[in-house]
């Protein structure tokens, strides 16, 4: 009796099969990391910065804020302030001044629940405050006028506003249940928000290499079944 050939069907289920092993198998992503995100106003919205506060210098007039948050390092992802990004009613009350320019700061400590282990927020609500600063200061010095001190690591990473959190600087989350590396290598914090994309958004190289060799194993053996036909 002749040998019957796989069906096209076979190695397609075979491919598959390859296909969730490697799935199962790959490394759970990050989660997100606990930092300090920067904001700027735009039309009355908060959008994610396209720089880092050592770099930007808004014009008078500008609203920034900054929100500490266990999020993705992404603009689509990271959590915003939760005060309105409004100049009028942060800088109302403070007149013009010569030779300076008004940048309204709002500082969000965030939520006990993404607080670091034995830390709290300084507050509940928002933080507000209207920075007198010269013409060319940058966001970090209007910053550090309203909510100083302020605590950086040595990759510039903002890492504390008024002192909070106590210790720690772009930890990953990686899950509820997992604790944070209490020394972080700067490489696998937050990126600046020049580069918005999250770390670990994308499939892995090694998913793709694997997804690679399923598909030339599918061919192959499509190849060889009609040739045993």
């Amino acid at each position: 009796m002749r040998r019957r050939s796989l069906t096209p069907l076979g190695p397609l289920v075979l491919a598959f099969g390859v296909l969730l092993t490697l799935l199962g198998s790959s490394p759970a992503l990050a989660a997100g990391y606990r930092y300090w995100s920067f904001w700027e106003a735009s039309g009355g919205q908060w959008q994610y910065a396209t720089q880092g506060p050592s770099t930007a210098r808004p014009a008078d007039g500008a609203t920034l804020g900054f929100r500490f948050s266990v999020s993705q390092d992404a603009a689509a992802e990271a959590a915003k302030p939760r005060a309105a990004a409004d100049f009028a009613a942060v800088c109302a009350g403070t007149e013009a001044a010569e030779g300076r320019k008004r940048i309204a700061v709002v500082v969000d400590f965030g939520v006990p629940a993404d607080a670091p282990a034995g830390d709290a927020p300084p507050q509940d609500t928002p933080r507000t405050a209207c920075a007198q600063v010269a013409p060319d200061a940058t966001a970090a010095e209007a910053l550090a006028a309203a909510a100083k001190p302020l605590r950086y690591n040595s990759a510039a990473l903002l890492c504390a506003v008024s002192g909070y959190p106590k210790q720690g600087c772009g930890e990953p989350i990686a899950d509820a249940g997992q604790k944070p590396d209490p020394n972080p290598d700067a490489s696998t914090g937050p990126k600046p928000s020049a580069e918005p994309e999250a770390a670990g958004s994308g499939p892995s190289t090694s998913l793709l290499v694997g997804l690679a060799a399923v598909a030339a194993l599918a061919a192959a053996a499509v190849w060889q079944s009609r040739r045993r036909r």
